[in-house]
């Protein structure tokens, strides 16, 4: 591999740059166009000397399959990455979807021990799935301490709420996934955990002081550093007590000064997505690579225009802006982690790649279960019940976690709960009263089995509150028509509905929303499978789910 020194500008700059790519192989499989570069300008960049690519879409053996074909492009080794924060599965069908990672934090208040060995695991899973893919650096663990219930962004990504938690998760994840041997990021520096807005909507603003940054921010980053951490991930926030002029990822005092001086950290340091609103809203795609450069990160993601940043870092070169030297130091420690690579390199095995681990995703959905109350009635017949599944999730048309045959649609329906799907882009099922919210004479008749899929996730810009949903439950039992509640992924919402509940209502909790969690949860309220029928809801014998009043995509996330 040739040394920075030796390279050309051109392929020096190339090198620090890290561009998105779909994980199918055809530019007409593009599911975010937008951005996600087409396969001619994609292998352009490549063979120019391009640093890495991050990955979205498409099924495991595909995936791996793309990863060889992206590296035969390069003729040199790259940095093949994606956010797999809850498992490979969660962005590749196929390989193992785990739970979200502040089910440990959870479990990890009265079992520490047994929250810190699923976390190893959990990090061993995730690099292990990464490899088979020819993934080589997890754009993982969140180190974020979500001590803000409302975060619409970070919410069940962090590990958890208090900094020694965290902590101690996110460096038992990097020991995992080190032993597999591929690379790690900490993120988002230098804390994004207690925001209320989505930094890729709009620019959050941390307003705490430094103390307060040091006792609860800077914990988890600090651990993670210590534990060999191979990157750390910018956040797109404003910290005014840090710098009270640029972002976090722009900030020569938090990148150069805090992450680098202060902490000591000498690996990679990586910008968050540079095509997020927070950024990209304020600063050309050309002038926001320069400045993340300027601020001392090494690697630029997703520039919203990689010609751009190319053409604008090579004039701030020309005009003294930028020192080549300092872009070297970046692409001299980019080659370090590397090098650590090459001790043992990435094969892809499409034969391999969609191979979960069903002991570890069954062990943690078995520990952050929670349960109380009796089990639903049983021995209903499907033909003539009038119960109603009435299922809340943020939008119907991307919803990986809800399949035709999933357990959510297809093991209430064998119990006589037909489908009612709501969304936010559905009619509304309020009745704009705040006592009785739902609009009970638009769902019929007969009990209603409750099933609310709702937590943080990017782009959403919110955490699933607003809802009414503690008034409805108390609408539904005040109408003696609440048969069971499952809640997916939101604790604060299962914290504030369970005390409402009769001690003997059927209610369950899972923090995943994926279909194994569903059939665990709905598995512990009785709804157990009938030996030799089918799954699916939409066998030829029912009818489609419908939205109120009649009428899979795994989304981005850095």
């Amino acid at each position: 591999m040739s040394t920075p020194s030796d390279l050309p500008l051109h392929r020096l700059i190339a090198s620090l740059l890290v561009v998105r790519a779909s994980g199918f192989l055809a530019d007409h499989q593009r599911r975010y166009p937008r951005w996600e570069l087409p396969n001619g300008e994609l292998r352009m960049l490549l063979e120019q000397g391009l640093g890495g690519v991050i990955l979205l879409g498409g099924s495991a053996a595909e995936v791996a399959l793309r990863c060889r074909q992206l590296q035969d492009w390069a003729a040199r080794p790259l940095l093949l990455c994606a956010d797999v924060e809850e498992g490979v599965g969660q962005r590749f069908e196929g390989a193992s979807w785990l739970v979200p990672p502040l089910a440990l934090g959870r479990l990890y208040r009265h079992d520490p021990g047994q929250a810190l060995d699923l976390a190893q695991r959990y990090g061993r899973c995730c690099g292990r799935d990464a490899r088979r893919l020819g993934l080589n650096w997890l754009l993982a663990p969140v180190c974020d301490v979500n001590n803000n219930p409302a975060n619409p962004v970070i919410n069940v990504r962090a590990f958890a709420e208090e900094p020694a938690a965290a902590a101690a998760l996110a460096t038992a994840f990097i020991r995992g996934a080190r032993a597999t041997g591929v690379l790690t990021c900490a993120k988002h520096f230098p804390g994004h955990g207690d925001t209320s807005s989505d930094s890729h909507l709009e620019l959050p603003v941390l307003p705490h002081s430094r103390s307060r940054l040091e006792a609860v921010e800077l914990p988890p980053f600090a651990a993670a550093i210590a534990a060999g951490v191979s990157s750390v991930m910018t956040a797109h926030l404003m910290l005014p007590a840090l710098d009270p002029e640029r972002p976090a990822t722009l900030s020569g005092a938090v990148l150069r000064q805090l992450l680098r001086s202060e902490l000591g950290f000498e690996g990679l340091v990586v910008t968050d997505a540079l095509v997020m609103e927070a950024i990209a809203g304020r600063y050309g795609a050309g002038e926001a690579a320069v400045l993340a450069l300027e601020a001392g990160a090494d690697l630029v993601l997703m520039p919203a225009d990689a010609s751009a940043a190319l053409a604008a870092i090579a004039a701030a070169v020309a005009s003294g802006r930028l020192s080549r030297s300092e872009l070297e130091r970046s692409a001299d420690r980019r080659n370090q982690a590397l090098a650590v690579l090459a001790a043992d390199p990435v094969q892809p095995d499409p034969l391999a790649a969609a191979q979960p681990d069903t002991d570890l995703i069954a062990a943690l959905l078995r520990a952050s279960l929670e349960r109380r109350g009796g089990q639903l009635p049983g021995g209903a017949d499907r033909a003539t019940a009038t119960g109603l599944n009435l299922i809340r999730l943020d939008d119907c048309l991307s919803a990986p976690f809800l399949p035709a045959d999933a357990p959510a649609l297809a093991m209430p329906w064998r119990r006589g709960f037909s489908p009612c799907l709501l969304d936010r882009h559905g009619p509304s099922p309020w009745s704009g009263d705040q006592q009785t919210p739902l609009a009970l004479e638009r769902l019929g008749a007969g009990p209603v089995l409750l099933q609310l899929f709702i937590r943080g996730n990017p782009f959403r810009g919110s955490a699933g509150g607003g809802e009414p949903w503690a008034a409805a439950v108390q609408q539904l039992l005040a109408a003696d028509r609440l048969a069971g509640l499952a809640v997916y992924g939101s604790p604060y919402l299962w914290e504030e509905l369970r005390q409402l509940l009769p001690d003997r209502l059927p209610a369950a909790y899972s923090p995943g929303q994926m279909p194994a969690a569903q059939r665990t949860v709905l598995e512990s309220l009785g709804l157990a499978p009938a030996p030799g029928q089918g799954d699916s809801p939409t066998d030829g014998s029912a009818p489609d789910a419908q939205p109120v009043d009649g009428g899979a995509q795994r989304g981005p996330a850095t």
